[in-house]
C-alpha cells in the first residue's frame, strides 16, 4: 500500500476543526485541515462560550492575562433568566465573536504544526479499509483517518449517506447584525405576534433576532434578504429598522438531527456535522468543541499506536449529544411557543428559585454535568498522575498530592482513591500497555 500523506485529514476549519487539529498535533499525529472557504470568516456567528469550553481553552494555555474576555454570570434557559454561577475556575459565559475564536484556535493549531489548506473543497471520500482517500481541490490525499467537521450541511455526511435521523424545521428565527439603528435592548421579549431580541455591542452594532408566531418556514438555499428581517421586525415590534446597514444576516430553524453513529470505519464526525440543532444559547458551538476535545487525544493515541480507545468517542459523545439536543429542543419549544407555553414558563421560573434546580440547569448549559475534570493540570495534553507515593513504571507525568488521582489528556478524572494507586488495568484502558524495555 502507498504510504498515507498524513495521519488525519480534518474537513472544515471552523472552531471545531481547528481545536481538533491542535489536539491531534499535541498527541503527535500529523494532520491536514481542508477548508472550502478561501479565507477565515469575518462574521460574528456563534459568539457564546460556556464554562467547560473556557476550561478547555485554559487547559491548553489559550487565554490568559489581559486578553482574557470578561465573563458574565447571566445566562438563560429558554429566555428565562438563569444565574450560571457554579463552583469552578470559569463560571458564567463569555461573548466572543466566532472570528476571534477561529483566529485563536487557528494560530495555536498552526504553531503546533497543523497544515491548514484553505480553498480546498472536498468532492469525494473513499474508505478503502486500510486508509481513507479524499479527492479535493488540489488533488487526492490519503490518510489513516478522516474527521468531518464541516458543519450542519456536511459534505462528507452527504457523500457517505450516513443515517441522520430527527425532524425537519417547524419554526424559524431571523437574525442580523445591523449598524446605524437605535432600538431598545430586548432580552427575549415575548410579544403578541412573536419573539424579539436586540442587543447592542460595544462597537455600536446591534444584533436583532425575531420570530413570528405561525410563520411558515421556507426552504432556504442561502441567507434571507435584510428586507425580510426588516418586515418581520416591524410586524412583531412595530419598529422600523430599514435605515440600518446589515453587516451579517442569517436565519436558523429548529431542525434537530443526530447521526446514529459518530464513527463510520475510518471516518468520524464532530460538531454540527454529527448533530444539527438550533444554536440557542450557544450550546451548539460548545457541544461541538467538546466533541473535538474528546476525540483529539483518542485519535492521536490510535494513529501513534499508544492506545486503542477510539471507540469510546462515540460511546461518550453520542449520549452527551442526546442530552444537549433534548435540552435545546425543550428550550426551543418554550422560547418560540405562543401563549400555550406560558403556564410552563411560569412554573419553570418558580422552580429556578430552588438552588438544586438552578445548579442542575446551569451545569447543563455550561457543559459541566458530565464527569469530573481538572483542566488546569493538563497543559501538555498528556495524562497526569497525582499521588502521595512513587509513580508506577509508566510514561506519565507525576506530581505529589494527598489522593491518588489519574487524569486523561482531556482532564477527565478516571481514578480517584485516597489510599490505592490506579491498578494496571486502568492504565491499560486509557494509555495502553506499559512499554517493555528492549
Amino acid at each position: 500500500m502507498t504510504a498515507p500523506d498524513t495521519d488525519v485529514i480534518v474537513v472544515g476549519a471552523g472552531p471545531v476543526g481547528l481545536l481538533l487539529a491542535g489536539e491531534l498535533r499535541l498527541g503527535g499525529a500529523r494532520v491536514v485541515v481542508l477548508e472550502r472557504l478561501e479565507a477565515p470568516t469575518t462574521e460574528s456567528r456563534a459568539s457564546t462560550l460556556h464554562a467547560r469550553t473556557m476550561e478547555i481553552f485554559d487547559s491548553r494555555g489559550l487565554w490568559g492575562g489581559a486578553d482574557t474576555p470578561a465573563s458574565d454570570p447571566r445566562g438563560h434557559f429558554a429566555g428565562i433568566p438563569l444565574d450560571l454561577t457554579l463552583p469552578g475556575s470559569r463560571p458564567g459565559l463569555w461573548k466572543v465573536p466566532q472570528y476571534d475564536t477561529e483566529r485563536l484556535l487557528g494560530r495555536w493549531a498552526e504553531e503546533l504544526g497543523a497544515d491548514v489548506r484553505r480553498g480546498h473543497e472536498v468532492r469525494a471520500v473513499t474508505d478503502a479499509g486500510e486508509y481513507v482517500e479524499v479527492e479535493a481541490t488540489g488533488g487526492v490525499l490519503r490518510a489513516a483517518y478522516l474527521v468531518a467537521c464541516d458543519g450542519q450541511d456536511s459534505t462528507v455526511r452527504a457523500l457517505l449517506g450516513a443515517d441522520f435521523p430527527g425532524h425537519d424545521a417547524r419554526r424559524e428565527l431571523l437574525r442580523a447584525d445591523v449598524d446605524g439603528i437605535d432600538v431598545p435592548d430586548r432580552r427575549f421579549e415575548r410579544l403578541p405576534d412573536g419573539l424579539a431580541i436586540a442587543a447592542r455591542r460595544a462597537d455600536g452594532v446591534t444584533r436583532v433576532m425575531v420570530h413570528e408566531h405561525g410563520a411558515p418556514v421556507p426552504v432556504r438555499t442561502g441567507a434571507p434578504a435584510y428586507d425580510e428581517i426588516v418586515r418581520a421586525w416591524k410586524r412583531v415590534t412595530g419598529e422600523d429598522i430599514s435605515g440600518g446597514t446589515p453587516l451579517w444576516v442569517n436565519a436558523f430553524d429548529d431542525t434537530t438531527r443526530q447521526l446514529t453513529h459518530y464513527r463510520h470505519g475510518r471516518i468520524l464526525f464532530a460538531g454540527d456535522a454529527a448533530h444539527r440543532q438550533p444554536p440557542i444559547g450557544g450550546q451548539a458551538l460548545n457541544l461541538g468543541l467538546a466533541d473535538a476535545f474528546d476525540l483529539g487525544w483518542k485519535l492521536a493515541a490510535e494513529v501513534t499506536g499508544r492506545a486503542h480507545v477510539l471507540d469510546t468517542y462515540h460511546a461518550e459523545r453520542h449520549p452527551a449529544g442526546v442530552r444537549v439536543l433534548a435540552s435545546i429542543e425543550a428550550q426551543a419549544t418554550l422560547l418560540f411557543g405562543g401563549p400555550e407555553v406560558d403556564p410552563v414558563r411560569a412554573l419553570l421560573t418558580e422552580l429556578l428559585a430552588y438552588e438544586p434546580v438552578r445548579t442542575q440547569l446551569a451545569a447543563t448549559i455550561g457543559g459541566l454535568e458530565t464527569g469530573v475534570h481538572l483542566p488546569h493540570l493538563t497543559y501538555a495534553g498528556r495524562g497526569l498522575l497525582l499521588g502521595p507515593g512513587d509513580p508506577p513504571d509508566r510514561d506519565l507525568p507525576h506530581a505529589h498530592a494527598e489522593t491518588w488521582t489519574l487524569l486523561r489528556p482531556d482532564g477527565h478524572v478516571v481514578w480517584e482513591d485516597p489510599d490505592q494507586a490506579p491498578p494496571p488495568e486502568v492504565y491499560d484502558r486509557w494509555f495502553g500497555p506499559a512499554r517493555k524495555e528492549p
